[in-house]
């Protein structure tokens, strides 16, 4: 069933390319760019540096965030519109001047784990722009190279949907193997020359790919006050950083997969990757072993480690069920179980750690937000109730999202009798409370078309 689908999808897309691969673009110019990449596969687009322009750049500039923090200029996205068309024609007149440098980016650090942190880069707005701007070029461009197993970073697609392919996938393909796989600080250990390299292979600009070494090789503006000229990788938080990204892992594991790792393998075999983080299935247990091997070396070679904590090779079939036999992508845990039936059928369930974390999430927010009138309250918690079960509604993980609720309303029988010096709140009153303002239980969410799907 599986490979029909694959081939319908095929077959689709060969009927109908235009609405699939570049009618989406707003700008014509970004529907040309596409629309050429994609009937010539290895066209090297020769001026994108005139796409630098006003239309362009105003075009980027809606979409950007308007709340995003301001860099070390601290010129906000309401102080650059007050004067948009000068600075704009500032802009591109240094581009034409080839006087631009690219300004120090900030650096924060954000909480990421217990004890760990993620080192976010924000540069000015300018730069930003210029980035957006650019992104969009490249985007049109490798859109049509990349893959459909790869799934971040990319426009109409999710995490979510990352983990619903693989599971249909899976669940009708013959795999009894997997190895699960992360990259260890990826963004950090992305080599200049060998992006650039990349790069070179769809575009013939140079002062295109100079803008791009520019924003590489930017200096970073710690928060200590020290400046550091980084000599690899690209902070995450730029613009362009996540296309960048994604160029470069699609040389390195994508098309390496395609071309060299299923040709090679003896049974089926499938990668399904979400940025830096991927899981590859295998019919045959040779075939697995051969990967888990190769792959170190593989990423050796562009400047790249596997994370090993991260990294395994595990048994996983459906005539095999185990609780050992379990893996864990995109903050879900795959297992195998058998459904109502008796048949085997593949699950879904919020991982152990990631759902620990959201309890820990909801608590600090509840105790921080105590002092709000309590229908407001709900409301907030409403907004995030709601994203959770709508990424984590999955067949089979339906306790896992009442355990969820059942956090909250804890917390909140908790927190709401600590705002006074005396408990002013029973259980009884607490389910009034949430039955009559509604606080949403897991049983549905409210898709955009407003139907409810029932678990």
């Amino acid at each position: 069933m599986g490979k029909v689908l694959t081939e319908v999808r095929s077959m689709q897309r060969n009927l109908i390319p235009d609405a699939e691969d570049w009618e989406h673009y707003e700008l014509p110019s970004l529907r040309g760019i596409a629309r050429k990449a994609k009937q010539q596969p290895a066209y090297r687009f020769r001026d994108l540096s005139s796409c630098l322009n006003k239309t362009h750049m105003k075009h980027a500039f809606k979409r950007m965030n308007k709340k995003a923090a301001s860099g070390v200029d601290k010129v906000s996205y309401t102080d650059y519109r007050e004067n948009f068309d000068e600075n704009v024609e500032s802009l591109i007149g240094q581009l034409k001047r080839q006087s631009y440098k690219a300004k120090l980016v900030k650096r924060k650090h954000i909480p990421k784990a217990p004890g760990k942190t993620r080192p976010l880069g924000l540069p000015v707005l300018e730069d930003k722009l210029l980035q957006t701007t650019s992104s969009d070029l490249l985007s049109a461009i490798y859109e049509q190279d990349f893959y459909d197993f790869s799934y971040g970073y990319r426009p109409k697609r999710g995490a979510r949907q990352a983990a619903d392919d693989l599971t249909v996938r899976m669940q009708y393909g013959r795999f009894g193997y997997v190895v699960e796989a992360d990259i260890k600080g990826f963004f950090n250990h992305i080599d200049h020359d060998i992006l650039l390299e990349f790069i070179g292979q769809r575009v013939d600009d140079k002062r295109f790919i100079r803008l791009i070494s520019k924003w590489l090789k930017a200096g970073i503006l710690e928060e200590d006050g020290k400046i550091v000229t980084p000599e690899e990788g690209t902070p995450q938080g730029g613009s362009i950083s996540p296309i960048l990204a994604n160029i470069y892992l699609h040389y390195v594991i994508d098309e390496w997969f395609e071309a060299v790792v299923k040709p090679n393998c003896d049974g089926e075999a499938i990668l399904c990757r979400y940025a830096d983080d991927f899981v590859c299935a295998f019919q045959y247990s040779r075939d697995a072993d051969r990967f888990y091997k190769v792959l170190p070396k593989r990423l050796e070679k562009f400047n790249l480690q596997v994370a090993q904590e991260k990294t395994n090779r595990i048994r996983f079939s459906r005539f095999q069920p185990s609780l050992k036999n379990r893996f864990s992508f995109l903050s879900f845990e795959f297992y195998w179980d058998v459904d109502k039936t008796g048949k085997p059928r593949l699950f879904r369930r919020t991982a152990r750690k990631r759902l620990q974390s959201t309890k820990s999430d909801y608590s600090q927010m509840i105790k921080k937000l105590r002092h709000m009138r309590t229908p407001l309250l709900i409301d907030k918690l409403n907004q995030m109730l709601r994203g959770h079960y709508n990424y984590f509604g999955a067949v089979g993980n339906l306790k896992s999202l009442y355990a969820v609720y059942s956090h909250v309303v804890a917390k909140l029988y908790k927190w709401l009798n600590r705002r006074s010096g005396r408990k002013s709140l029973t259980w009884a009153k607490l389910k009034r409370l949430i039955s009559y303002r509604v606080l949403l239980l897991p049983e549905c969410r409210v898709m955009t078309n407003r139907q409810k799907v029932w678990w």
